[in-house]
Parts: structure tokens; C-alpha cells; sequence
């Protein structure tokens, strides 16, 4: 099972390094019904559908939006939950509207659909889109100063964004 330990409360690790969260205990449901043992293989988020396809894990259980794009790759399951995206900036970033961003660095997983997002309405606002590989690499750049916010999954944005100070749409 793929999974991307790097998105609070989905997916993340225990202090020991085990993964947890809500997404792991689907997998774990899935694996009882199922009577086999979860295998868990780490996945960067652009390359989670590649390696489905390249047969490096049988499933993927990592939060993935579905879009018709990916229907044409991908057999979903059941949606299990929905929550909306959220652009997100440290509290001390104005923000009113898009135009507010203008020449602000905003941090978006690679391969997301709010990487999408944000290609199609925010760079053309004039907001410098960074991809990254993972959401916790946003958050220690969103900390250093190098980013000033993120678009991300309102839930996941919530769990995992507990040290930046936050302000969003």
C-alpha cells in the first residue's frame, strides 16, 4: 500500500516511525477485511500513480482527490470523506483576495490537485507557486521564511501546519 507520510492526520509517522493516521487506519480496516498483513511503501506524491502503474504497490491510501483526469489511470473506491482546499498564510501576510498575493511564494505538493490550483489561478495573480515534494517541507520553508503560505487540504492544513501561525480563505 502507498502511502505519503508527510500529510498530518492522514498520513504521518509516530515518533518510532511507524506511520498512523486516518488514512492507515483504512489501510488497516482493508487489510483485516481482507485477512492479509499492510505493507506499507512510501511514496513521494508525484509519483504515487507512477508507481501504481509500474506495479511497485497494488493500492494507494494517501488522501488522493478524485478527478476525471485520474479516473482515466486510477479505479477509485468510494469517496471515504471530502474536505475542500484552503489557500493558507502566515498571519502576518495581508490577504484579502488573490490579487493581495501578488509577488508572495506559495508552497503546493507536486502532482496535487491543488498544485492544479494553483498553476491555473494563483500564478497568473502573480503569485510565485513553489512545488515541493512533500506538505512537511512547505511547513519548515512556510517557518524559515521562505514561503509564505500554502494551498492544501483544510483538514490537513489543520493538523499539520500546528506551529505557523495562520490566517486563510
Amino acid at each position: 500500500m502507498a502511502i505519503d507520510p508527510t500529510y498530518e492526520p492522514f498520513t504521518f509517522k509516530t515518533a518510532d516511525g511507524q506511520p498512523t493516521g486516518f488514512d492507515v487506519d483504512i489501510a488497516e480496516a482493508i487489510c483485516t477485511e481482507i485477512k492479509h498483513k499492510c505493507v506499507y511503501v512510501e511514496q513521494v506524491w508525484d509519483s504515487m500513480i507512477p508507481g501504481l502503474q509500474a506495479k511497485k504497490y497494488d493500492v494507494i491510501v494517501s488522501s488522493m482527490s478524485i478527478t476525471d483526469e485520474r479516473k482515466q489511470v486510477v479505479d477509485f473506491s468510494d469517496k471515504y470523506y471530502n474536505t475542500p482546499s484552503r489557500i493558507v498564510v502566515k498571519a502576518d501576510t495581508p490577504f484579502t483576495d488573490l490579487s493581495s498575493l501578488k509577488g508572495k511564494k506559495i508552497g503546493v505538493i507536486k502532482g496535487s490537485t491543488q498544485e492544479k490550483y494553483a498553476m491555473g489561478e494563483l500564478r497568473p495573480a502573480g503569485v510565485n507557486v513553489v512545488p515541493y515534494e512533500a506538505q512537511d517541507q512547505v511547513y519548515l520553508d512556510i517557518r524559515s521564511g521562505r514561503l509564505d503560505g500554502t494551498v492544501a487540504d483544510s483538514v490537513e492544513v489543520t493538523g499539520g501546519s500546528r506551529s505557523v501561525a495562520t490566517s486563510g480563505l
